[in-house]
């Protein structure tokens, strides 16, 4: 009886010793953490230099322990920590296609298993991503000898001066009483004012952020109206372009529908944008045996596009910009995404790798790889959320057949723009003027891929076209797709206020392709398009001239450019170049 007692007590003593061993084990890294204190970011007390993605505990927003807690015990189990997301954005083609992180099912955790391959491929990464970098920073400033800025002297032009029409509340897409005040400890402390630094909390005396203060991503949304996405000097987009560079981006799903790998970026403002990576380098050109809807999506050209589109005053395309993506931190770290998660992989080459699903080029052997984990891609801004501000897709008239070998109506009947003018929203309005203003989008970038167009609902017919995906754009510099102006040729049909634009880009002291080289030098990934892509654009600037000239001479001045401008005496010059086209 007595050896019984002893052994329970033996047992009990192991029991108790254990517990206190696996309680020691779990608060040494935390004692350790907090002795560190926040300021020792390692040697020389670089801190986070160099790293976008990895913060110390005092930058978590304040007021949310539990959420830090939970993120802790994700993280201990090999998975990273839920992030709370606001969607008030949505960047899709087809307006049913709305999913973001949000929809991702709930996960378990995965383990430790399969993370010492990652972790032993993304040793070198700290040592090559500064030299990447700077290899990155040194392209860019490959700039001419200095000189007065083209882009300054062309938005000073009398074309680029003109204003519009007074905005009522129905022109508007979103009516904003300036007088409301947003509390932020009412909205989960999302710390609007200082646009993610953490560092600095500085809110209005009252506890309140202004108008002025909300995040760049939502000014951006209030401003649009129903002539423009943005206005010409709007300093919102300048300030959201650089959000997409270096806002820490919190939270990576898989985007639903589409051919290929897009992935949705949230970012620690509540901001959204899509994300196309790097699939080809900027010398490579779409294979001649290539068909238009199998050809890659460059992210390259989604920030050309951009550029493009500003430069000639359609004001479009939503704000893109580049960046150099860690895909460990900044992808893999913080994915809730279990199909996008499992992809990764360490490639022979010691890099890291991903591939998705899609419908096209997402497989082991389409793999998209870092050096050895950092990969560049396109941001493109997320328009308003399909709840706040609907969004009506139309099919485009000049959609190609996407078949091997039929063909479309438009490509064997040559009267076929007669049919659409009588086609409602073509028969009235400034719609067939839009389609113009694309087609002319398209054939400066080599664009095949408009099968659809967006335009918002509150504005009905009256309202400008929205130019998404631009990812197939800037693929041959070789070859001039005239095809792609087969709308242009078979309606006769432009703006004035484009016209002029047109001739005055394909003028020396406003050459297209120097314009594009000035505004494109501004983003972290340049050069963004090589000199044959800049090249090819003035080359086809000039055939789409022709292709008016001959509409004029064909039909007339007055019949082929409808007049939208009001008289500019500074404007009469070019004008009277254009009365005379031929």
């Amino acid at each position: 009886m007595i050896l019984f007692r002893k052994f329970r007590l033996l047992i009990l003593m192991v029991f108790l010793v254990a517990c206190t061993m696996h309680i020691m084990i779990d608060l040494l890294p935390k004692l350790e953490r907090r002795a560190t204190g926040p300021g020792s970011g390692g040697v020389g007390g670089g801190g986070d230099a160099g790293c976008s993605c990895a913060h110390s505990p005092s930058e978590e927003p304040r007021g949310r322990p539990n959420q830090r807690s939970r993120t802790a015990v994700a993280a201990q189990s090999g998975w990273p920590g839920k992030h709370t997301l606001r969607i008030l954005q949505d960047f899709s083609n087809e307006p049913s296609s709305n999913l973001t992180s949000q929809s991702l099912e709930k996960l378990a955790g995965a383990g430790d298993r399969g993370q010492e391959p990652f972790k032993r491929a993304a040793e070198p990464a700290e040592k090559t991503q500064k030299s990447l970098i700077r290899e990155r920073g040194s392209r860019g400033k490959e700039k001419p000898a200095p000189r007065a800025s083209q882009l300054t002297a062309l938005y000073e032009h009398p074309l680029f001066k003109s204003e519009l029409p007074p905005l009522t509340d129905d022109d508007t897409l979103f009516n904003v009483n300036t007088d409301i005040r947003f509390y932020p400890k009412a909205t989960g402390n999302q710390e609007w004012n200082n646009e993610g630094n953490e560092e600095e909390e500085e809110y209005s005396p009252t506890g309140e952020a202004t108008a002025e203060s909300y995040p760049n991503w939502l000014r951006f949304h209030i401003g649009i109206n129903r002539y423009e996405l943005y206005s010409r000097h709007n300093p919102v987009v300048e300030a959201l372009l650089k959000d997409l560079q270096a806002q820490r981006i919190t939270s990576v799903a898989m985007k639903s529908g589409g051919t290929q790998l897009k992935l949705i970026m949230t970012f620690q403002n509540y901001g959204q944008a899509l994300f196309k990576p790097m699939k080809q380098t900027r010398e490579q050109e779409t294979p001649p045996d290539f068909f238009y809807f199998s050809d890659f999506e460059r992210h390259n050209a989604e920030i050309a596009a951009f550029h493009l589109d500003r430069i000639l005053d359609f004001r479009r395309v939503p704000p893109v910009a580049g960046r150099l993506v860690n895909m460990t931190r900044e992808i893999r770290d913080v994915t809730r995404d279990k199909k996008l998660w499992r992809t990764f992989f360490v490639s022979p080459a010691n890099n890291i790798c991903f591939y998705g699903e899609c419908s096209y080029y997402c497989s082991t052997e389409h793999a998209l790889c870092g050096k050895p984990d950092q990969i560049e891609g396109s941001l493109a801004a997320f328009l308003p959320d399909l709840t706040l501000a609907k969004r009506k897709t139309w099919r485009n008239p000049w959609r190609r057949s996407y078949h091997k070998r039929k063909k479309a109506e438009w490509e064997v009947d040559p009267d076929f723009c007669d049919e659409v003018k009588q086609t409602p929203p073509y028969d009235r309005g400034t719609r067939l003027l839009d389609i113009m203003d694309m087609t002319i989008f398209d054939f400066l970038m080599g664009n095949m891929d408009r099968h659809h167009y967006e335009t918002f609902e509150k504005f009905g017919n009256e309202t400008f076209i929205i130019h998404l995906d631009n990812g197939r754009g800037f693929g041959k510099h070789s070859h001039d797709e005239m095809s792609i102006l087969v709308p242009l040729s078979q309606c006769c049909r432009v703006r004035r206020s484009t016209y002029l634009r047109l001739q005055l880009l394909a003028k020396e002291e406003y050459q297209l392709s120097s314009l594009m080289e000035e505004s494109l030098l501004r983003d972290r990934l340049a050069p963004i398009l090589i000199k044959p892509h800049l090249q090819a654009l003035d080359r086809r600037l000039r055939l789409a001239l022709n292709v008016l000239a001959e509409c004029v001479e064909k039909e007339g001045y007055s019949a082929v450019v409808e007049d939208d401008l009001e008289p500019q005496p500074a404007a009469a010059p070019l004008l009277h170049q254009a009365s005379r086209a031929r």
